[in-house]
Formats: structure tokens, sequence, C-alpha cells
């Protein structure tokens, strides 16, 4: 029987930067290659598309693939389970070193495309293909690839799963267990628990809300509680602008929703706001209300705001990129006074998304919250719900896939940790069925 191993490539140390490479005899197929957020955030000297993959790697933006070197056997494909840039981000950086194709849900394969696109330094040449949730693809003739409906707070995500000679590898990064979502059906429990039946012989799995109980609140919740917050402004002369996730397009969906119905005319503003919900809309992934407009350069951005200050701020409503205090971002420099559009007395912010935990967004998004109340905005928080599963998704996950081995990974090793203490639920052991990992780090699995 082949035997299997598991290289931590990227997302091991930190919440970023995803790359996982699992060894199949001597067939690898490569799990993600995400962005580190961090070390670009708020660094005007960097322009990835122009960067070489070695700088990047240096200042910690990308995943150290040189561990690759020392891997022995052939890279058959990339797969990408959902279209976030801590998963997608380093495609364009990285893909051209392996003679393969990247396979995607087909959201995820537009935006991957369009990285590639956007690409100065590197000709990246792999081929990209678009498998659904529920279909397989055939890497080679010990290894078939299928790709699991989840929920997660982007749309079309998966959860990955290689059959292989010596049973399933099943890749879940990210999930959450959402059985009512606002767009797209609810996750697919019975394959799970038939993939479960098959063996699984390890489960690589996300473990950043093991300290929550319970499930994960449903988007739908999110839905109510952004409806209840905008439909209390329908007489409101005032502004209402609405911070979120550019990707978030069930979340955009709603506010947009929202406003046509208090009558006000939906406007998403900033680049990643026109790249994620262009592209969902032009996939006919969602359907927006009629009338609402996607801005993203800054030339027609400021251009749109000078006809909302010009006609009225009462009929529009603005849905901005900037919750997390990027600089640069449409809510940082509405907040600093730097667009056409200024900020009142009585207007309102509302943040549909939390802030990321690290220093550097904490600190800017203080200094917007700063900047907007010092002009009299009214700010609301909390009109969110994570895209992460809680304890108990994870345990119902473990429950149905009864893997013999798991690897915990996207964070660091206190957030990985949790997974110890689920463990000793199901009767696993630290360091003999679970498995802990940094970036760099290689297990075989025994046999």
């Amino acid at each position: 029987m082949v035997d299997i191993e598991v290289i931590a490539v990227g997302g091991y140390n930190e919440v970023g930067r995803n790359m996982t490479a699992v060894r199949v005899g001597k067939e690898i197929v490569i799990f993600d290659m995400g962005l580190y957020l961090d070390p670009i955030s708020g660094n005007n000297n960097v322009e990835m598309e122009n960067m070489h993959s070695l700088d990047l790697i240096q200042i910690g933006a990308i995943p150290d693939d040189t561990v690759m070197n020392s891997v022995e056997g052939t890279v058959k494909a990339i797969v990408c389970t959902h279209g976030h840039l801590d998963h997608i981000g380093a495609v364009q950086k990285l893909a051209h070193r392996y003679n393969c194709p990247v396979i995607a849900t087909p959201y995820t394969t537009e935006l991957i495309k369009q990285q590639i696109e956007s690409e100065r330094k590197f000709s990246v040449t792999n081929k990209t293909f678009a498998l659904k949730a529920g279909g397989k693809y055939t890497i080679s003739q010990h290894i078939t690839l299928e790709f699991v409906r989840v929920q997660h707070s982007i749309i079309d995500s998966v959860m990955a799963v290689l059959h292989t000679p010596a049973g399933c590898v099943v890749y879940a990064n990210d999930f959450k267990l959402d059985m009512t979502p606002v767009i797209g059906e609810a996750p697919d429990l019975a394959r799970m628990r038939a993939i479960g039946k098959e063996g699984v012989k390890v489960l690589i799995v996300e473990s950043l809300n093991l300290d929550d109980r319970g499930y994960a609140p449903s988007e739908q919740v999110a839905r109510l509680r952004v409806r209840d917050a905008i439909t209390r402004c329908e007489d409101d002369k005032n502004a209402i602008i609405v911070s979120t996730f550019a990707s978030q397009i069930a979340r955009i969906k709603t506010i947009t929703e929202c406003a046509r119905e208090i009558d006000r005319v939906p406007i998403l503003l900033g680049r990643s706001m026109e790249r994620y919900n262009g592209t969902a809309e032009m996939m006919k992934q969602v359907a927006f209300p009629q009338g609402t407009s996607i801005y993203g350069n800054r030339k027609t951005t400021d251009r749109m705001l000078r006809r909302v200050a010009k006609e009225g701020k009462e009929k529009f409503l603005l849905v901005v990129t900037g919750h997390q205090g990027e600089p640069g971002s449409m809510l940082s420099r509405m907040a600093a006074g730097d667009t056409p559009f200024k900020i009142e007395k009585g207007d309102k912010v509302m943040f549909s998304a939390n802030i990321i935990p690290n220093p550097v967004n904490y600190a800017q998004r203080a200094e917007v919250d700063r900047l907007l109340l010092r002009q009299g905005a009214r700010i609301f928080d909390g009109l969110h719900v994570t895209g992460h599963a809680f304890y108990q998704e994870h345990y119902d996950l473990v429950s149905m896939l009864n893997p013999e081995h798991i690897v915990p990974s996207h964070g660091p090793f206190e957030m990985k940790g949790g997974y110890v203490t689920l463990g000793r639920e199901f009767g696993y052991t630290l360091n003999k069925e679970i498995h802990i990992m940094q970036n760099g780090d290689r297990l075989v699995l025994p046999k």
C-alpha cells in the first residue's frame, strides 16, 4: 500500500498564506496557495504583481514552498477550495513552478484567472479546471479528487477529498455547516457520512473557532441583524454607509435588498467590491436588485460620490470596502475627507464584519473610527456572523468522517491545540492520531 505524507508549507504558524501538500506514493497534490496580508497591509511600497516570489517569501507574505524541493515525487494538481486571498493569493507567484493544472470551483477559478492576468513578473501557463461541488476529477490512475459542498463566508466553497489506495484525504479549510444559507445549498452531510464509511486516512482541518461552543450562527442571523439595522432608517435623511468583506456576496445581497426596501439606491464602491461582486454577477451566481451599481477605480468611485453629494445622500446606500481600516480603502478615504463625499453629523456607518485579530488591523480600524466620530458619524458594530465552524460543528465533522488521523491547520499553535481537547472526546491522542504541525514540517502517516 502507498504511504501518505502531509507537508505543512504555510498557514500552520499563522492565519493566512495557506498551503498544504499531500504526497501519495510518488504523486503530490497541493492544496491552496494563499497570501498573508499582514506584511503588505498598509505598505504602499508593495506592488505584488511586480514582485518576485522569493522577495514575497522573505517578507512572509506567501508560503515558503522551498520545502517542496526535498519532497520526492511529482506534483499532479493544485487544488483551491474557495476564493479568499489567504487561499488563492499566491497562485500567480508559485503555480508556474509546478507542471500541473489548477483545479477549483467555478467562481474560484474565475478569480484565479483574473489574478494570473494581472501578474507582471511571471508567466503562469498552468491550465485551470473548474470543478463543481459534487463533481469528481481523475488526477491520476491512483488519485481521484472530489468536491463536497460546504458553506463559508464566500460563495462556491467546498471541502476537498482525495480518494487514494490508502484511504481518503479530506481537506476542510475553511468551512461552516450552515443549514440555512442565504445563497447556495446546505452542506452535503449525506456525502460526508458516506465518505466516512469509505474510510478516511487523514482529516486536515481549520481550527479558528474551536473556543466557541455550539454552532456558528447561520448567515440568516446576519441577514436579520442587517435588515433590522437598515430598515430602522427608513425615514432618515442622513447617509447610510455599510462596510463588509467584499467577498461576502450573500451579505452584500442582503444589504442591497434592504436598501431597496427603504427606497434607497444601493451603490458598491471599491476595487475588491467590483472584483468579487462583479464576477459573481457576471457568472449569475448572484442577482442584485435592479439599479444596483458597482464602481471600482478611484476615478469612477469619486464621480459616483459627487453624484451622491449633489442628488442627496438620503437617496442612496453606500456599500464600501475598508472595515479593517486599510489605508487607501473607500471608508478610510471617506473618514479622512479624501473623497467628494463628506461625512456629516448623524450619518450612519455600519460594520457588517469583525476586525481580523491582529495589531495592525486594530490600530488601523481605531484610527478610522476616531476620524468618523470626530465628524459626528454614528457607528454601528456587530452586524456580522462568522464563516468558520464552531466547536460542535467540528465535533459533527469528526463524527461523520471518523478519520484515522487529524492534522489541525490554519492558525498558530495555541489555536490548533483546541483540536487536542476535541480529539479526547473521540479517544484521539496527541502525537499518535492528532498531529500539531508547523510551517516546514513533514509527517508520514503510519500505514
